[in-house]
Order: C-alpha cells, then sequence, then structure tokens
C-alpha cells in the first residue's frame, strides 16, 4: 500500500487522457479556449496503461478517468477495455460533459464502469448556452436520460458561481425527487487558465446548503463514505441525494487519498500543487519500473497536508491559473 508523510493512505487516481474540450466552460478555460499542448507531448495510451499498472501493484485501487473531455481523445473505448482488464483495480470511474459519448453507455456498463460523473451547471438551456458557450444542451440531457435507463449511477457535478447560476441549486435540488440521482454542488475554483480571474462573488459551501435549506427543512445529513471529498445530504421524500464539495474551502484535504496524473505525465499530489515529477518523461528516458516507485514514493513523502500549503509552496513560481481541463477535472 501507497502512505502519504501525514499516514494518510493513497489509493485512487485521477487520470486525464487530455487537455482538450468542445465545450468552453467559462470558469475552466477562455473564450478562445487554450494553448493545447502538442500530441507528442501527450501521453500514448500506452504510456498510461503502463503507469496505471505499475500504481495499481503499489496499491493503487481506484482509478477516475478525466479530462478535458475523455471522449475527444480516439480510440477511447479501446483504452477503456485495456484498462479495465488491469488485475487488481477495483473500480474505474468516468466523468464527462456527456455530448459525445451517449452511444458507449451499454459497453461502458458491460465493461463495470457502472457510475459517471455528467458535468452539467445548469438546467436552462440558455443559462447552459452562456455558461459553456456552446449549443449542445439537449444532447447533455439525453445522456443522463439513457445513464438512467441503463441503472448506470448517475451523479451531476455542478459548478457553483454567483451571479451566473446560484438560480438552478433548487431545480437541481427538484430533480432528485423523482429520479435517482445524486446532484453535487462544488464551489468554484481559480483554475480557469487566466491569471487574475477567480472566485469573485464566491459561493461557499455554507451559502450553498443555506440556499437549499430555504425551501427544504427536512434535510437529513448522510454518513459520508471513506475520503469522500462531499458532504451527503437527503431530502425527505426524495429518491436521490445531493451532496457539497467545498473545493475552495478545502475542508476534507485531512482525509486525501488521491493522486493525479495529467495528459503531460505531471504527477500531482494534490490540485493546488504545480505538478512534483512527470512519470512520462521518466518512460521515455527509459525508467524502470522501480525507479517510476521509487519517484512516486518520495513525492508522497513531501505531500501538502492541503491545499492551502500546496498553493502557498507554489505562490514564489506562479499562481494558480492554468485551465482544469490541463490537470483533470
Amino acid at each position: 500500500m501507497l502512505f502519504d508523510n501525514h499516514g494518510r493512505v493513497i489509493n485512487y487516481m485521477r487520470l486525464a487522457v487530455t487537455d482538450r474540450c468542445n465545450l468552453r466552460c467559462f470558469y475552466c478555460m477562455p473564450e478562445e479556449g487554450i494553448k493545447y499542448v502538442p500530441k507528442s507531448n501527450l501521453m500514448s495510451y500506452e504510456e498510461m496503461l503502463r503507469i496505471t499498472q505499475i500504481f495499481v501493484a503499489q496499491g493503487i485501487s481506484k482509478l477516475r478517468i478525466t479530462g478535458g473531455e475523455p471522449f475527444l481523445r480516439k480510440d477511447m473505448m479501446a483504452f477503456l477495455e485495456a484498462t479495465s482488464a488491469i488485475e487488481g483495480l477495483d473500480k474505474i470511474r468516468l466523468t464527462t460533459n456527456g455530448t459525445l459519448a451517449i452511444q458507449h453507455l451499454e459497453r461502458l456498463k458491460e465493461l463495470g464502469i457502472d457510475e459517471i460523473n455528467l458535468s452539467l451547471d445548469s438546467l436552462d438551456r440558455n443559462r447552459f448556452f452562456d455558461i459553456t458557450r456552446r449549443d449542445d444542451f439537449d444532447k447533455v440531457m439525453a445522456f443522463l436520460e439513457r445513464m438512467l435507463e441503463l441503472d448506470i449511477t448517475a451523479k451531476i457535478n455542478m459548478v457553483v458561481m454567483q451571479g451566473r447560476n446560484v438560480q438552478d441549486i433548487l431545480p437541481m435540488i427538484d430533480l432528485t425527487k423523482e429520479k435517482n440521482i445524486t446532484v453535487r454542488f462544488i464551489e468554484e475554483m481559480p483554475f480557469n487558465g487566466t491569471e487574475g480571474q477567480g472566485n469573485k462573488g464566491f459561493m461557499s459551501h455554507v451559502k450553498i446548503l443555506e440556499t437549499i435549506q430555504q425551501k427544504y427543512t427536512e434535510i437529513e445529513k448522510l454518513v459520508d463514505p471513506l475520503y469522500s471529498t462531499s458532504q451527503n445530504y437527503h431530502v425527505k421524500g426524495h429518491k436521490g441525494n445531493f451532496g457539497i464539495i467545498a473545493a475552495y474551502s478545502r475542508t476534507f484535504c485531512g482525509t486525501c487519498n488521491r493522486i493525479r496524473l495529467t495528459p503531460q505525465g505531471s504527477i500531482k499530489t494534490c490540485l493546488y500543487d504545480q505538478g512534483v515529477f512527470n512519470v512520462k518523461d521518466m518512460l521515455r528516458a527509459g525508467a524502470t519500473d522501480e525507479q517510476i516507485v521509487s519517484a512516486l514514493q518520495a513525492a508522497l513523502a513531501i505531500k501538502p497536508k492541503d491545499g492551502f500549503e500546496a498553493e502557498q509552496n507554489r505562490k514564489l513560481q506562479s499562481p494558480v491559473s492554468e485551465s482544469m481541463s490541463t490537470i483533470g477535472g
């Protein structure tokens, strides 16, 4: 098993397979997009598989595939087929914007990917367009309905932004009344690809819950799963649940069990760090499995205790401003 310097078990890896996205959500990247790295600088599928196999052998048992938008990458299903065959990998989860993968849902479930996080920041067509700068609302809603038809566990990830979609909080809760869906409200973070932007008019996890309680008074606090990033709740009489992720307030860091692998091969032991070493470069330089494991163990030996420490450590080099799509949303 892998442990960090704070005694926390590390058994979860978030793997971003691409930095490209077909949406232009303003809290993630500028309207003109970001400067994508050359394809030669991205990890190949073979490299990602080897790294995953090495880390699974060390105790990583859960893998989340993220992007950018994962299904923009060619042959994504073939990669998922190969990944699902890795012995010792107990859970594979997927985060997507739902615009490109509806035809793959049945096969995903067959592969054991029976829980999907869907990025959806509004249930209003016009606000969806204002946020994403794309007219794909119908595609996303069709994807959600098909997930439910196939009995795939659906989690909606909604980034809450003051002045943009606060009015969608209660409609999202309403959605859980008749549908077995978990809606997770996420504090906005400064990973938007533009230095100087960030949490203007920031909506905290406390304010999000207070907003919900204005309409729903019979709310039950659920027991949070081990390592959960969300505080989880249930409205009496509803089929689904909701959670709130304090992604900017970072109240959950004490139970952190994860590492991130960016499309460029950078290992991040915290979302807010600048990357601690590049495993892709090590592979291409001929590193052995043992050398890669040693590098990972060395990185975990200096893992920040929380996101505030990680952010502070990088301030002398560069502020947090990269696009979330480059580090795995």
